[in-house]
Order: structure tokens, then C-alpha cells, then sequence
């Protein structure tokens, strides 16, 4: 409508305002005109009567005369020309001078005839208004005609300059109209809210029906206190009288609380105040921007809800509380600590003081008992200072008639609402039960810890002083925040049994000590990382020749895969040792095996990461070869105390070398020096660089000479991260040299004849050392070595002998074709020296060298070993049968 009436207004102005400037325009060109017809017949005229225009006229020359004040005139006048003719038609004075002195022909008869006239004409300057005057010398007579022409362009450039005058004005005047339109419209539209008559009645309807039949006061308040609207539901509440709209607030006579309350106009919310015997919920909202200034008032009836909203905001509460029971309970896989969050949250939001027991099974990681009341207490929050509750650790055995063996057999919740009233939980310890009622502990639930179907303990919450008895729904709760709170005990408990189980096959995996050897003087650490074992290891294996392979390697991962990976692949590496293989060839094997284990379909899971530092120390030579597949190197402490990181080739983590050849480093080290071999948890950390903890264990090992168990205890207490994310194995060797006066060695022709020689010089050997108990199962098993060496070997043959826990006897020879023990028949003719040398020997094989190979065996000292079997005499004899005759 408002959009409607804008319009309407627009198109009447707009006609009113084009017909006032039609009616202009028209009547300022009549005005125009009609100022031309005047303007030239006057200026004709004064020009006609002027003094000397006869003389002029009569004058010899009338043009010179005439021209000149004829302009003037012209000029003077504002018309286009003032022209003087003969009554012949010859001009005299003219606009344009080249006019002068031609005849023309115009209608001058009526001025010949002594009358004046205006008339509108075409010229040769358009169309025109002249008017003619005649000119009457003194007796009346007619000697010449003056006329004044205005041309009709020259009369509408006078009108149109006033035209835009005209229009501004007509704009003007529209502007100011169309302005007062649209703001009265745009009143009209903010006042109705944009909505049309019908929308405009029907929300009318509504908001009265509202207004009045819902079942909540309204009041509409206005700037002064003044009440404005009132709806049925508040004059009910309020018991308001009839005539209440328009008086102030404060004298309706309602309580002094509530009407200050709604007379102030400040915003509130759901706000309790009492009006006779009603407790109203009062919400306050200005009505600005909606309307004029004021407030709106609602009020509820909320003395029926009371009781149900203090059980809604308990259940509120209890829901919280099972929200952040569910955030704060498990936080670790620790059981005690899970069994003392379920404590902390639970106080003082459900219960002033909660207990939790355990299965003692429970506590280890293992399966619970089916009927067990013997609990270990885990956990104790609410009371402090000397309190008569069990302390934490304390060992309970519960009496049968105590809630909490009640509730263990029941597999259900007990509830004791009022302990005072009750007597027989008081046979677990009336004393201890008595103190408790002292203490104002009057009310018990207690629940049952279950979980997957297994009861793993039993949780007491207890209250006392001001706090009310638990209930029936209580009980329900009790029960819901101990089931969730059992989930996070088992799955510590899980946790824990697996970790004990990984740890014990870590452990059981592990070196349980050093075995006895010469070249090194060893010590080590292995400490599990915080988040479980992982599979970090360290191996010491003696080698033949009085050598030592020193072992350290890590698998990546944590749990049993990790624990049984790294048995596995330590297996291996003893296994490969036993072959008397290089290091560089030793891990070449290995990350075959891993590479194999990874590809291998029947494998549950491959090996997500290993890696491995393999070191062999020879102690006659002093001299350590080390190869390492991923693994960080050695660090190497020289006698002076000085600390170098010795450059050892990195190949790749095992199973990723891809059958490229091993790289290896080999070092001459002074006796008395130290290697250290370790694992990446000693310098790596999650706060920590690896360059730092280089520089850490650098300055750890650095100083004066210490033995390696004493290195350990440094390394460990200078280097160890605060809380290790990883395995850290360990391993420290002080390197030996052996007596060059316990190494014999000589070169051996290759002349059987030469075997008798080498062998009497060996039982003068071993009779300085005083070994002569084993001279001749020595010189037997050298006679068999030397002449196998000369028949099927080749040059250079050398044989040594090392003095040390055990006498070795060393063959080498050019030759990298390998003897092979076999039982000889009884026709053969050859066959039993080896079989000979396997009697007699401790051990006995073979190691291959860049040059050929050595056949090496080892005997006990001052005849401690005997042969395993029998051996026939004919086979003792076949040792000497290189003696020469």
C-alpha cells in the first residue's frame, strides 16, 4: 500500500509539474513576441521623430547622415536593424551597409500613406517581426519610411535562456515531492513492519490470542516504571487489579523484592522471586531495538518444578562427573595410578572419601581368581591425617558379613545407607569401625570392580558429616562410574601382564652375564625404556684365535614382536660367529635373514626396523675390525683418557642392503684402550639432538683411567635421558694384549719330512709353558693338521701356537679348500686324522682369511679333557705315520 501511494503521488506531481512548464514556455513566447511588436515599433518610431531626420533626408548626401545614427540606435534599442527607405524603395541607412542605395520592395503603402504598422515576415534572416513608421517633414507629409525588423530566433534564444530557470524549478519542486512521498512511505512501512492490511490483521489476531492464552505472564514495562501491557497469566500470577496499566510498578502491590526487580530494567535471567506463595522465574529484556523504550517481563510458575530441577541438575552433575571420569580415569596403564584417578574424581562430587582394593593378581598383570576376598589396597582419597582407614598397601582379607565380600560374591553393588543403624560390616574390625562413625562416616556403597565378566576388586565410596545417605539412585550411579572406571583397570592390567611377559623374554634374550675370555675386560647396561621393552641387545661371543666379537644392535618397535625379533636375530648372529665370519660378511647374512623374514608369507608381522655394530678384537694383534649396518660406531677411549668417534663405513638397516657388500673399518688399539659400543637411546631423545648427546657421552667418557664398570656407571648417570623413549643397551671393553712370550709361531715347508721337525719344536714349546700333560695329544693333532696342510694345501703353510685359557693350535695354509670330518670304513686306507684331531680337541674348525684358510683347535690345559670315545690303537698309530724310517 505504502509502495502504491508513493507511486500515485510521484505521477501527479510529475503531470502538475510538466504542465506548469508547458504553460511557462507558452506564455513566455507570447510574452516574447509581444515585446518584439513593441520593442520595434517603439524603436521605429523615436527613430522616425527624431530631431534631423528631414534635414538628414533632404541633405546632399542622406546615407552618411543616417547610417551612423542608425546603427547607434539599433544598438540601443536591442533590435536587428533600423532601416530608412525612400517612398521609391531606394535604401538610405540599412543593418547591413552593403544594402545602401538598392531598391526595394516592401509593404510601405500604408506608411506612404502616413500609418504606422508591425507585421511578422520571411526575410533573407528567417522569419521576422518589422514594424514601419513614416517619417512627416513639418507640413505632415510623407518624404521617407523607418523600419525596425527582430528576428523570431533572436525572440526564443531570449525564451530558452529562461528555460533552465524554469526546469530547475520544476526539478526542483519534483525532487521536494517525490522526498516528502518517500519519507512518509518509509514511516508508513517501518510503522506496519512492511506487512500489508490482511498480514497486518492477522498478526493482530495471533499476537492477542498469544498474548493471552499461553501459560506465561507477560508484562510490558515502559521507560518510567509505568506498566504498559499486562496478559491474563500475569494478572493471575501477580493478582493484579483491573485498572493496574498505567500505574508505576511499585504500587501494584507486589512483593517489595520482585517489583523493584521489574521496575529496575535491567536484563535478567530465569531469576527466582517470590510472589505470595509462588516462586516465579522472572526473565527481564529491553524491548529496544523492537520498539519503544521499556523492558518485557516473563514470569513462570516454577513452585511445581522446584523439585524436579534440583534432580535435573543432580543427574546434570552426574553426567559431568561421568564425562570427566571417562577424561581423567586411565590416563596411564599403570593399575595402582588408574585405581587412584577413579578415587580423585569421585571425591567430593559423589562421595567424601573413596577406597578401591585389588585382587593381588590384579596388581602383577595376572588373571584374577574366580572367589578370592584377599584384596590389596590400591588406592585411598578423602580423609586426611590420621584416619582409622586401611592404609594404601595394606593387605585385607574381608570377613564374609563385610559389604565388600558381599558384594564380591554378589557380583552386584551393596549399599549400607546408614551405617549406625547396621551392625554386622563392624565384624570386619569393630574398632577400626567405630573410629569411622566417629569420623561422621555414616553410609557405604559398595561396588564391585567388573570387567569383561572378571571381578578384579571392589571400590568403596563412603559419606559422611553433612552429606546426605546414598540411595537407590546413587546405587545406579555407583555402579555405571565403577564399570567404566573396571575398563581402565583391565586394560592396565593387560598392559602390565604384557609388559612383564615382554620384559621377561627381553630379559631371558639378554646376556645374563659375560662369558670368560682373555681379550677384553667387559662390562654392560641394559635399561628398558619408560614405554616398554623394546629391542635393543649387546652380545660378547669369543672367538678362535683368542679373538672376541663384540655385538650391539637395536629393533625398532616396543612390546613381545620386538623382544622375540631381537631373540632372533641375536640367534643368528651367534649362530653366523660360530662360522668364524669377518663382520663385514657376518651382517651381509643377516640382513639376508631379515630380508628374507620380511618377504617370508607365513611371517604374522616382518621387521618394521634393525639395525646392527659388529666389532672383532684380536688381542695377539691388538688390531679391531668393525662393520655396522645403520647402527651409530664405537666410541673409542685411548689411555690417555682422550675420546675419538673412530669413522666406521654406515651400510644400510638391516633388510634394506639389497645384497650390496658391507663396508668394514679396521683399527690398531693400544692395550688398555676402551670401545664403547651403545645403542641410539643413549644420545637420542624426543628433547634432545643426536650432536648433543655425541658431545654428552663424549665429556662422559673423557678422563682419567677407569675400569669399564665404573665407565658404565658414568655414562649412565651423565648421558641418560630423563625419561627414555627407547631401549638403551650398553657394552664397554677394556682391550687386552697377550704375551708375545705365549705366541709361537713357525714357517713349515711344504716337505713331509718337515712335519717331524715342527713337531719336536712345539714339545719344546710347550715344555717351557709346562704343558707337558698335553704335549702329545698336541703334537698328535699338530701331525695330522701339518700334513694335511702339505698334501692338500699350498704354500705358505705357518703354524701357531697361542698359550691362553685354552692351548690353540693354529695350520695355515694358501689353500681355501676345507678338510671335512668323516667316519672312516674299515678298508679305507686314510680318513681318521680329523676324527683324531675331534677327539681330542676341545673344539676344532676352520677360518677362511684373505689369503687362504686356518685350521685351528683348542685344547684344555694340564690334560683336562679326555676323549669323548674310545679311539683304537691302529688310529692313534695313523698320527705318526709321517715320521720319517
Amino acid at each position: 500500500m505504502a509502495g502504491e501511494v508513493f507511486l500515485l503521488q510521484l505521477a501527479v506531481v510529475v503531470l502538475l509539474v510538466a504542465a506548469a512548464v508547458v504553460a511557462l514556455v507558452v506564455q513566455a513566447r507570447s510574452s516574447a513576441m509581444l515585446d518584439a511588436r513593441h520593442r520595434t515599433l517603439a524603436a521605429a518610431g523615436t527613430f522616425a521623430e527624431s530631431p534631423g531626420i528631414v534635414a538628414a533626408l533632404r541633405s546632399p548626401h542622406p546615407s552618411a547622415v543616417l547610417q551612423p545614427s542608425a546603427e547607434a540606435a539599433r544598438k540601443i534599442a536591442g533590435v536587428d536593424g533600423i532601416n530608412v527607405y525612400t517612398l521609391d524603395g531606394v535604401t538610405i541607412a540599412h543593418s547591413d551597409p552593403r544594402q545602401i542605395g538598392k531598391r526595394v520592395v516592401g509593404p510601405f503603402a500604408k506608411a506612404a500613406a502616413g500609418k504606422s504598422f508591425t507585421e511578422t515576415f520571411s526575410g533573407s534572416l528567417g522569419q521576422s517581426v518589422v514594424s514601419v513608421v513614416p517619417v512627416k517633414d513639418a507640413d505632415g507629409g510623407v518624404i521617407a519610411v523607418v523600419s525596425s525588423p527582430v528576428t523570431v530566433q533572436n525572440v526564443q534564444s531570449m525564451v530558452n535562456g529562461q528555460l533552465p530557470v524554469v526546469l530547475g524549478s520544476a526539478t526542483a519542486v519534483l525532487a521536494l515531492s517525490a522526498g516528502g512521498t518517500a519519507l512518509v512511505s518509509r514511516r508508513l512501512l517501518r510503522r506496519t513492519h512492511g506487512l500489508g492490511p490482511a498480514e497486518m490483521t492477522r498478526m493482530y489476531k495471533h499476537h492477542d490470542a498469544v498474548l493471552h492464552a499461553v501459560r506465561e505472564g507477560v508484562l510490558i514495562v515502559g521507560d518510567r516504571g509505568r506498566l504498559l501491557l499486562a496478559n491474563d497469566e500475569a494478572r493471575r500470577l501477580l493478582e493484579l487489579p483491573a485498572d493496574a496499566e498505567g500505574l508505576p510498578v511499585t504500587d501494584l502491590g507486589l512483593e517489595e523484592g520482585i517489583a523493584e526487580r521489574i521496575a529496575s530494567g535491567r536484563s535478567a535471567t530465569d531469576e527466582v522471586h517470590m510472589a505470595g506463595d509462588r516462586l516465579l522465574a522472572v526473565n527481564i529484556r529491553p524491548t529496544a531495538p523492537y520498539g519503544t523504550a521499556g523492558t518485557v517481563v516473563t514470569l513462570r510458575d516454577t513452585t511445581e518444578l522446584r523439585a524436579l530441577s534440583g534432580r535435573a541438575e543432580v543427574a546434570r552433575e552426574r553426567l559431568k562427573l561421568l564425562y570427566d571420569a571417562g577424561v581423567q580415569v586411565g590416563t596411564t596403564l599403570d593399575v595402582e595410578r588408574t585405581a587412584q584417578e577413579l578415587a580423585e574424581v569421585a571425591v567430593p562430587r559423589f562421595a567424601d572419601v573413596v577406597t578401591v582394593d585389588l585382587l593381588e593378581p590384579v596388581l602383577h598383570g595376572e588373571e584374577p581368581p574366580r572367589l578370592n576376598t584377599e584384596m590389596r589396597r590400591a588406592a585411598s582419597v578423602g580423609l586426611q591425617g590420621d584416619h582409622p582407614l586401611y592404609p594404601v598397601g595394606r593387605l585385607i582379607r574381608f570377613v564374609p558379613t563385610s559389604p565388600m565380600a558381599a558384594g564380591l560374591a554378589g557380583g552386584h553393588a551393596v549399599l549400607e545407607a546408614d551405617l549406625r543403624a547396621t551392625h554386622h560390616w563392624r565384624a570386619q574390625d569393630p574398632a577400626n569401625a567405630q573410629l569411622l562413625l566417629d569420623r561422621g562416616i555414616h553410609s557405604l556403597i559398595a561396588v564391585p570392580l567388573r570387567a569383561r565378566g572378571v571381578v578384579l576388586g571392589m571400590a568403596g565410596y563412603w559419606r559422611g558429616e553433612d552429606s546426605p545417605p546414598f540411595d537407590e539412585e546413587d546405587v545406579s550411579f555407583a555402579e555405571e562410574l565403577t564399570a567404566r572406571a573396571a575398563l581402565s583397570v583391565d586394560n592396565a592390567r593387560r598392559y602390565t601382564r604384557e609388559h612383564n611377559v615382554a620384559d621377561t623374554l627381553q630379559r631371558s634374550l639378554l646376556p645374563r652375564g659375560v662369558p670368560e675370555q682373555s681379550a677384553v675386560e667387559v662390562a654392560h647396561r641394559y635399561l628398558a625404556a619408560h614405554a616398554g621393552v623394546s629391542g635393543d641387545w649387546f652380545d660378547v661371543i669369543p672367538l678362535p684365535g683368542a679373538r672376541v666379537a663384540l655385538v650391539v644392535g637395536d629393533v625398532v618397535g616396543h612390546g613381545l614382536h620386538a623382544a622375540a625379533t631381537m631373540g632372533r636375530l641375536r640367534t643368528a648372529v651367534y649362530n653366523f660367529s660360530t662360522l668364524d665370519l669377518p663382520p663385514d660378511e657376518l651382517l651381509s647374512h643377516l640382513d639376508e635373514l631379515v630380508a628374507h623374514i620380511d618377504t617370508d608369507e607365513q611371517e604374522w608381522e616382518g621387521i618394521t626396523g634393525a639395525t646392527c655394530l659388529c666389532a672383532v678384537y684380536d688381542p695377539a694383534s691388538g688390531r679391531v675390525t668393525a662393520a655396522t649396518a645403520g647402527h651409530p660406531g664405537p666410541a673409542l677411549v685411548h689411555p690417555d683418557g682422550t675420546v675419538s668417534f673412530p669413522e666406521v663405513p654406515v651400510s644400510p638397516p638391516l633388510g634394506l642392503g639389497e645384497g650390496l657388500p658391507m663396508e668394514t673399518a679396521e683399527l690398531t688399539l693400544p692395550e688398555g684402550s676402551l670401545l664403547a659400543l651403545f645403542t641410539d637411546g643413549l644420545i637420542e631423545g624426543r628433547d634432545r639432538d643426536p650432536d648433543a648427546g655425541l658431545a654428552a657421552l663424549r665429556a662422559a667418557l673423557a678422563g682419567p683411567a677407569r675400569t669399564p664398570e665404573e665407565t658404565c656407571t658414568a655414562v649412565i648417570d651423565a648421558v641418560l635421558p630423563t625419561k627414555p623413549s627407547d631401549d638403551i643397551a650398553l657394552l664397554v671393553a677394556r682391550t687386552r694384549r697377550l704375551d708375545p712370550a705365549r705366541i709361537a709361531e713357525w714357517d713349515v715347508p711344504p716337505d713331509p719330512a718337515a712335519v717331524s721337525r715342527v713337531r719336536n719344536a712345539c714339545a719344546r714349546r710347550l715344555a717351557d709353558w709346562g704343558l707337558e700333560d698335553i704335549a702329545f695329544t698336541t703334537e698328535l693333532i699338530l701331525s695330522e693338521l701339518i700334513t694335511n696342510a702339505i698334501r692338500y694345501g699350498s704354500e705358505p703353510i705357518r703354524v701357531r701356537l697361542l698359550y691362553d685359557r685354552s692351548l690353540i693350535c693354529e695350520v695355515s695354509d694358501g689353500s681355501s679348500t676345507s678338510p671335512h670330518l668323516r667316519r672312516a670304513e674299515d678298508t679305507d686306507e686314510g680318513g681318521r686324522g680329523l676324527f683324531l684331531v675331534a677327539q681330542f680337541a676341545q673344539r676344532w674348525g676352520t677360518r677362511y682369511t684373505a689369503r687362504g684358510k686356518i685350521i685351528w683347535s683348542e685344547q684344555a690345559l694340564h690334560g683336562e679333557a679326555v676323549p669323548a670315545v674310545a679311539v683304537p690303537e691302529e688310529a692313534l698309530l695313523a698320527g705318526w705315520d709321517d715320521e720319517p724310517h
